[in-house]
């Protein structure tokens, strides 16, 4: 069966932490702002770059300011986005075997869309996704279906054969939205925030996705609206 896979970023394929974490606090000394905890920033990564600036100011802060900081946040992030980023445990070898069966992947991901492509091609992943899609790629972001919708059309498959995996409730409302099934990852950035928004089903490793996929698929249905329903 030819399964389209679409995968979150941040927090999914690589641990990127200390990379945001680094380049926010960069920005706010910049503008003469107390720099946040980790876990704070970590808290804010999700709904795109331009958030994550505003609510790591506040949201007293001028608009003026927020938008230069966002300009200097880039250009720093960009900079160093690789400093320390590397992939989870088992996302290099779960990247090659789903490669192996032929699937089609990709990168859905509300980093901004050039910085997404670079973060791919930095690691040496471009191989793997057809198509790299950030938050500025279209016209509207994770947890809108729309990056989904345009995936499923360039891949040729239906809601009922593609899964959005991602360590987020942004990932599972984005699947959600889309009708497609929603896996989750038990580490990242915000697996926590599962608890609002339950995925379909959770794996530890990348290398478990396949096999919890066709389990996941063994014991569900699909209802008439494209969703995964349990038996």
């Amino acid at each position: 069966m030819k399964t389209l896979y679409v995968f979150d970023l941040d927090g999914t394929l690589v641990d990127s932490r200390q990379d945001i974490v680094s380049s926010v606090n960069a920005t706010l000394r910049r503008f003469d702002y107390p720099e946040k905890p980790a876990p704070v920033i970590a808290s804010y990564v999700g709904h795109g770059a331009p958030q994550l600036i505003r609510r790591a100011f506040g949201e007293a802060a001028p608009d003026d300011v927020v938008a230069r900081g966002f300009e200097f946040f880039v250009e720093h992030y960009g900079a160093h986005m690789l400093d320390e980023t590397r992939p989870y445990p088992g996302v290099e070898e779960g990247l090659a075997a789903i490669a192996g069966e032929g699937q089609p992947m990709a990168v859905l991901s509300n980093k901004p869309g050039a910085l997404s492509v670079a973060m791919i091609d930095g690691l040496g992943w471009s191989r793997y996704f057809f198509r790299v899609y950030g938050a500025d790629s279209l016209d509207e972001r994770k947890p809108h279906p729309l990056g989904i919708q345009l995936l499923m059309e360039e891949a040729g498959v239906g809601p009922a054969t593609t899964v959005m995996v991602g360590d987020s409730a942004v990932d599972v409302q984005t699947a959600r939205n889309a009708g497609v099934t929603a896996c989750g990852v038990s580490y990242g950035l915000q697996p926590e925030s599962f608890a609002s928004w339950p995925p379909d089903f959770v794996v530890d490793t990348l290398t478990a996705l396949p096999s919890a996929l066709s389990e996941w698929r063994r014991t569900a249905r699909v209802s008439p609206s494209g969703h995964s329903m349990p038996m």
